[in-house]
């Protein structure tokens, strides 16, 4: 029976995961609001609550993946490794709910499906799939930049008589492979985690790949106690460094052309980068790798010798070569054993772009070749990328214009953070920010404190509305694009431009200017009155 049940909060937020945690905190613990957190799934956690496929972890040093506004908390959680599993992030999220009593502004299991602005009242009306409909003068979308899944139309799905999940959507109970015939499809950087692990349990793991990736090695394992305590004895200066880094993380660029160093020099640095695992290889290489096609070159032809020394059969290491887009303009996965998997008996490689996939049968999945039978399959295909989670609620504006219609051709935003025709709505890391460019711990603190403070500034000055100008996002969708135009980025086809969507606009979404620049902007824009913006009384 629909809740006709009706409340007026000062703000409503949408998505309780990194981003809605702490926006309800700051706004009700700091400037004293009342807010309101819907939440689609029964816990918190967003990101870290519906991915529990095997093999699920960060892939940021839990150092930085975590929040870094309260002392206190920095100081009493311990992370057991370097790139934490997700039952162990979800522990600490539940801590932090715990710690600052957030649950009880909280609704889970509740979809919010509509949010109108009312013209005449200045508020939004936001309605729930329930019927429950609520009142607020802020509406805050922290609904995730990898939320909403995307699950490719297959021919003959329905007719599968055996079970198939998708890696965003695991069963809490976890799924059994062993003694199974398992199937998955892709081999993106959540497939990359998963395939090591399945390959271990089932009986044989058929793995369909369409485009390989130049995967890094994670190297994961227990933080050695005294640079675990350094770094907290440091955590001022870390916060620092890494607000005002390029990605969110203690990286930065080799300062000079890799086409400078000697053959012998690069070598030794990429061997270094390579042993000390992560994200460095990526985001601290020579400054010129996202730039130069000649220096990215480099680059990739010596993860493709780690990729041949790894892979015994060499046909199947050459399956397992990128040669269809850059290094680096796709995701970076990080990899525990992923090219060794495919050393294993039981795992066989399947390229769809040789024998592409033409239906799902009762027994398992057809290609141009054979019938593969399968008892599980898994689809690792990726989400719907940025745009895809707001776009899913419909949101309407001023003058009934939906956020959806509006971003027919693309994202249009001020700073990622506010949309011109939809006043006093904000989006946390939204597609113009550096969002999913970044260590998004790190991004999602910047946005939410800069929220608060455009907030308490209206507060201060008895405004109703806050509105970004259409000239203003205008230019800074213009310069989002300008900036990834200079790089290489656009050049692959990537989740980041919509591509592995059909008929999603080809856009690059995040912003490529930096973490710490784009802070400043931020700042800069906050110091000037919030130029951008116009505000009514």
């Amino acid at each position: 029976m629909a809740n006709s049940q009706h409340a007026n909060f000062d703000a409503v937020i949408v998505g309780a995961g990194f981003a809605g945690m702490y926006m309800l905190h700051s706004l009700r613990d700091k400037l004293g609001l009342s807010a309101r957190v819907y939440e689609t799934g029964n816990g918190i956690g967003g990101t870290w609550y519906w991915n529990r496929y095997p093999g699920a972890r960060c892939d940021s040093d839990s150092y930085v993946y975590c929040y870094m506004f309260d002392q206190r908390l920095l100081r009493e959680w311990e992370w057991s490794e370097r790139y934490p599993e997700q039952p162990e992030i979800l522990r600490y999220l539940n801590h932090v709910a715990d710690r600052f009593d957030l649950r009880k502004d909280i609704r889970f299991n509740t979809r919010v499906t509509e949010a109108r602005f009312d013209e005449n009242a200045n508020r939004w009306t936001i309605r729930t799939e329930a019927g429950e409909v609520v009142t607020a003068k802020y509406f805050i979308g922290a609904v995730g930049c990898l939320s909403a899944s995307n699950l490719p139309k297959f021919k003959g799905l329905e007719t599968y008589q055996g079970k198939h999940y998708h890696t965003g959507h695991w069963p809490h109970d976890g799924v059994d492979f062993t003694a199974r015939r398992v199937g998955i499809i892709g081999t993106g950087a959540t497939a990359v985690q998963a395939i090591p692990v399945i390959a271990q349990q089932a009986k044989r793991l058929t793995v369909f790949q369409r485009t390989p990736n130049f995967c890094v090695p994670a190297r994961n394992g227990k933080v050695d106690p005294e640079v675990a305590n350094a770094r907290k004895a440091d955590y001022d200066a870390i916060r620092e460094r890494i607000r005002n880094s390029s990605f969110g993380f203690e990286l930065s660029f080799i300062e000079k052309s890799a086409l400078e160093a000697s053959p012998e020099e690069r070598e030794r640095t990429f061997n270094a980068m390579w042993d000390q695992g992560g994200f460095s290889f990526w985001l601290a290489n020579y400054q010129d790798m996202f730039f130069s096609k000649e220096a990215n070159e480099v680059c990739a032809e010596f993860l493709r010798g780690k990729i041949r020394e790894t892979v015994k059969d060499p046909a199947i290491a050459e399956k397992l070569i990128p040669k269809t887009y850059l290094y680096g303009t796709k995701r970076q996965p990080l990899d525990s054993n992923y090219f060794e998997t495919f050393n294993k008996p039981n795992v066989l490689l399947v390229d769809v772009n040789e024998t592409p996939i033409e239906e799902i049968t009762p027994r398992g999945i057809r290609t141009s070749d054979r019938e593969h039978e399968l008892d599980i399959i898994v689809f690792a295909t990726g989400f719907d990328a940025m745009t895809g989670p707001l776009k899913k609620i419909d949101i309407r504006g001023r003058g009934g214009q939906t956020l959806s219609r509006k971003w027919d051709d693309g994202p249009h935003s001020y700073l990622g953070v506010a949309v011109a025709g939809f006043p006093n709505m904000f989006t946390i890391t939204g597609p113009g920010s550096p969002s999913v460019m970044s260590n998004m711990p790190v991004s999602i603190e910047q946005h939410v404190e800069w929220i608060t403070g455009c907030i308490e500034h209206m507060r201060q000055h008895g405004l109703a509305t806050m509105e970004a100008r259409t000239d203003a996002e205008a230019q800074w969708t213009a310069h989002v694009a300008e900036v990834a135009n200079a790089s290489l980025f656009p050049t692959a086809d990537s989740w980041y431009l919509g591509a592995n969507i059909p008929g999603k606009p080809r856009v690059f979404m995040p912003y490529l200017g930096g973490v710490g620049p784009y802070r400043q902007k931020c700042d800069e824009v906050a110091a000037k009155e919030y130029e951008g913006f116009t505000f009514t009384a």
